[in-house]
């Protein structure tokens, strides 16, 4: 063969090697984002199974303290219209606004538990009020959870190269779970 030939054979692997390879890392790397999403959205779906348990308790808790004259019985209606607000919440941010509003609700109630130490010696009421401190501090773990997934996530889809499948596809940045009754929601 001719020294032409053998270069213009040679040049045409290694364009076919830089194609393959492209093919290749574009794949992988669309296949990472997918992961990473996919991710979010599981971490997402245990914060909600927790506060579908603390929601679950809800009308408990109403039915137990609601012959009690400490506990008002706006803030009591409120908290029942809350928690349907949470339940048929439309989006994430929706379901995320309602949390927040609930949280404040139920931190009333709370505040009303631990200044009268009569209810507090009735076991029904305390009992009640520890399961949904138990819940409130697994939502608190799987709040983090999610949030160090978003975490992941949007720092994937925002490096170099990765960025650019990231825009071809249309991977969006997701939201951080910000809650004014989280400690720990990164500011």
């Amino acid at each position: 063969m001719k020294r032409g030939a053998v270069i213009g054979i040679a040049a045409a692997a290694v364009l076919v090697i830089l194609l393959l390879s492209t093919i290749i890392w574009t794949i992988a790397a669309y296949n990472g984002l997918v992961d990473k999403d996919e991710s979010v959205d599981e971490k997402w779906a245990q914060v909600e199974n927790q506060y579908q348990r603390k929601v679950d308790l809800i009308p408990s808790l109403i039915s137990t303290v609601e012959g009690y004259q400490e506990f008002e019985e706006g803030t009591l209606t409120n908290i029942t219209r809350l928690r349907t607000q949470w339940m048929e919440a439309g989006s994430v941010e929706d379901q995320v606004e309602a949390s927040s509003e609930l949280d404040a609700a139920l931190r009333s109630i709370i505040l009303v538990y631990e200044s009268y130490p009569y209810l507090q010696s009735i076991e029904a009421v305390r009992d009640l009020i520890v399961e949904l401190e138990g819940t409130e501090n697994r939502i608190s773990v799987e709040r983090m959870r999610y949030n160090e997934a978003v975490r992941y996530y949007n720092a994937k889809i925002r490096k170099f190269p990765t960025v650019m499948i990231a825009n071809m596809f249309g991977f969006d940045e997701r939201s951080y779970y910000e809650s004014d009754a989280a400690p720990n929601a990164p500011g």
